[in-house]
């Protein structure tokens, strides 16, 4: 078969995949209700474009500085396999996933961080993997966190709330030629790495994130082993990048154990099927 015709089919499985997940009998476990409305203030594929942008700029940065890791390192070939089990049921809570062209790619740093912005670009940093020495489960569930901002549309709420607020400052129309939100959009291209999240939009991560990585067959308890580092390594090191926008706390953790028991099912069908 050509490689072509190998990528094709390759592609075809996994929508074929994403949709059976997506039109599943059971439905979400843990309980974030719906979307904002605010985000329909904002075209989601201008910001999706403008993210795509910042991530190749990114992108490019590392590869200067030969920062990005290559596609056969060890921890980029370990967080693509964990990352393609948690994108299977993405489309369950978004039916735009379906068209996303999903990246994971590893920066060379000592920033203890990781993000994924809209559309599927997502990064993670050394420093995230070696300082936290995190288990295959609690990479799950950093990447299943980051991966529901995305697909719960939280960057493209934030941006809509501040357009509102008029707390956004234009860059000029003809960035993208699409007037005042694209405008708006092409601003936040700017600031995604900074982004700062609401209290409830943490929430709804943690909480998607965890209904992810159990349904993908990640531990559940994971989620709250993984914050008890964060913590711990905030302590010893004086703060960390992902704590700056991703505040913890006990009551973080607390609601996490609460929800645990909702998607422990979820976790012991997917360990029967793989």
């Amino acid at each position: 078969m050509c490689r072509l015709c190998a990528a094709k089919t390759s592609r075809r499985a996994f929508l074929l995949a994403a949709g059976a997940a997506a039109t599943g009998a059971a439905l979400a476990q843990v309980d974030v209700g719906p979307p904002s409305s605010m985000r329909s203030l904002v075209p989601a594929q201008d910001l999706e474009t403008a993210a795509n942008q910042q991530y190749r700029e990114l992108l490019q940065q590392a590869r200067d500085k030969h920062a990005l890791a290559p596609d056969d390192h060890p921890q980029v070939r370990r967080l693509r396999a964990i990352s393609s089990r948690l994108i299977v049921d993405a489309p369950r809570w978004n039916e735009r996933a379906r068209q996303w062209r999903w990246e994971v790619n590893v920066i060379g740093s000592s920033q203890v961080n990781a993000f994924c912005m809209p559309g599927g670009k997502i990064a993670v940093f050394t420093g995230l993997l070696d300082k936290l020495q995190l288990t295959d489960d609690e990479v799950a569930m950093v990447l299943g966190h980051e991966i529901a901002h995305a697909l719960r549309e939280h960057a493209r709420e934030r941006l809509a709330k501040s357009q509102a607020t008029g707390t956004v400052l234009s860059l000029g129309a003809q960035l993208f030629g699409l007037g005042q939100l694209g405008d708006v959009a092409a601003n936040l291209g700017t600031q995604l790495l900074t982004l700062k999240f609401s209290r409830d939009d943490e929430t709804e991560a943690d909480l998607v994130g965890l209904e992810l990585g159990a349904r993908a067959g990640f531990k559940p308890e994971a989620a709250v082993s993984l914050w008890e580092k964060m913590d711990r390594e905030a302590g010893s090191s004086g703060g960390l990048a992902f704590l700056s926008t991703h505040p913890t706390g006990p009551d973080r953790m607390q609601r996490l154990e609460q929800n645990i028991p909702r998607v422990q099912g979820l976790y012991e069908q997917a360990v029967q099927k793989r």
